[in-house]
């Protein structure tokens, strides 16, 4: 169900500037999007899972405040991010 520590390191370093640039928008964003993908996989499977529902809906709001200030600060940069993540299609 949780981002596996390789996912995790492979997201990392493909959006930020190093291996520990944990704190970078950009790598946060890629994060919450990866495990919005899998809590949005497991909700089709179990449609009565109403926490999972609920935790899907926290994730997604988070993510749409940091695309907000993403959009404020770096307009290419997150021009660039809802490219390659493929959101707001």
């Amino acid at each position: 169900m949780a981002l596996t520590k390789q996912d995790t390191v492979s997201i990392i370093t493909k959006f930020g500037k190093s291996e520990k640039d944990t704190g970078a928008t950009a790598v946060q964003i890629a994060l919450l999007t990866e495990r919005i993908n899998q809590l949005t996989e497991h909700c089709k499977q179990f449609k009565k899972d109403k926490s999972g529902q609920r935790g899907l809906l926290v994730l997604v709001g988070q993510r749409r405040r940091m695309l907000k200030y993403m959009q404020r600060t770096n307009l290419e940069g997150y021009r660039s991010l809802i490219k390659e993540l493929g959101i707001r299609k």
